[in-house]
């Protein structure tokens, strides 16, 4: 048995959430800004009549910003069933992983970045870090 995740890149890692979470992937929205909302939120987009809040997971994961003129692209995720937008560098595929692989978070991991990974997946040429998208999308 194997399990699906929907993958994407932030800053160079790939990470991966339960691909039956993920309503879509999309290229950069305009976003209209939310006027005293926290550092993380990244503004509403609106998606064919529906309104949901981004959230800049480079914010959230307490990494560096986007490099100047990076267009990020979009995951919406459900959350408590909501939809929410995940700002991401760059959307990956849909794999497979063997269940039997998962590890908890490495401990090369940042101590700030290991609250919102569930743990990992050795793949053939990389790591793959399994995001916990509530403690992302609640920091």
């Amino acid at each position: 048995m194997t399990d699906q995740l929907a993958t994407f890149v932030v800053d160079g890692s790939l990470y991966g959430v339960d691909v039956i979470r993920v309503q879509e992937a999309l290229r950069h929205q305009p976003r209209t800004p939310v006027p005293h909302a926290s550092a993380a939120s990244a503004g509403l987009v609106n998606l064919r009549g529906q309104v949901v809040l981004a959230i800049d997971l480079r914010v959230s994961l307490g990494l560096a910003p986007a490099p100047e003129g990076a267009e990020p692209m979009m995951v919406v995720v459900q959350v408590h069933g909501e939809p929410v937008s995940l700002l991401v560098d760059q959307v990956g595929d849909v794999i497979e992983v063997d269940p039997e692989s998962f590890e908890a978070p490495p401990s090369t991991l940042a101590p700030e970045l290991r609250q919102f990974v569930k743990g990992a997946y050795k793949l053939e040429d990389r790591l793959l870090l399994a995001l916990d998208v509530e403690r992302a999308v609640a920091a």
